[in-house]
């Protein structure tokens, strides 16, 4: 498993009338959590792009526990649970400025090439970035 988190300070452009995050918002958190994750890995969106590659999410789950408030810094805990093939999951927790978790959920995509759009395996780079998390 590979684990990776980031901190997203709430601002006042994500937030609904009464002040809470507008639950749209949780799955652009989800996309920076991501992008994130991967480029921590030596892995950019912009390098699957420049081999062809492109990454749509063909899933999205979320769950919500508590709202997450204006001004909140909150950390978004990405993982990659297990080596992809021709897709990639990813789950996500996030948890506010006291360490409660507020929200969970999991987004699945697949690997594909952008000229063909046809499904692909995961490419050898992706895996070899992440193979060390799953040796045993």
């Amino acid at each position: 498993m590979y684990a990776h988190a980031i901190k997203y300070r709430v601002c006042y452009a994500d937030t609904d009338q009464m002040g809470y995050v507008y639950y749209g918002n949780y799955a652009r958190l989800y996309e920076i959590a991501r992008v994130e994750t991967l480029r921590s890995l030596g892995v950019s969106y912009r390098d699957l792009e420049n081999n062809g590659i492109g990454l749509p999410v063909i899933e999205h789950y979320t769950k919500f526990h508590a709202p997450g408030l204006y001004d909140d810094e909150l950390t978004v805990i990405c993982q990659v649970e297990e080596l992809p093939a021709a897709r990639i999951k990813f789950s996500y927790r996030i948890k506010n400025e006291a360490g409660e978790l507020i929200n969970e959920g999991n987004t699945t995509l697949v690997f594909m090439t952008l000229a063909s759009k046809k499904v692909i395996k995961a490419p050898e780079f992706v895996l070899n970035a992440l193979r060390p998390y799953f040796e045993l």
